[in-house]
């Protein structure tokens, strides 16, 4: 399962390590940089417009 890797336990002995991934997931949570994986479909919520679409399809 694909969320299975995130539920795993981290064990850093190393003090700079520590400190390190501490820092790196502070700077992820403050400037996280998204970008959507495909293009955003517009809902359409006009019902002429919606009528226009189906009558396209028979």
């Amino acid at each position: 399962m694909a969320t299975s890797s995130i539920f795993t336990n981290v064990k850093i002995t190393d003090p700079k390590k520590a400190k390190a991934f501490i820092e790196a997931l502070e700077a992820s949570e403050n400037d996280p940089k998204f970008e959507p994986s495909a293009p955003i479909i517009p809902t359409i919520t006009d019902l002429d417009e919606i009528r226009k679409i189906m009558a396209k399809r028979d």
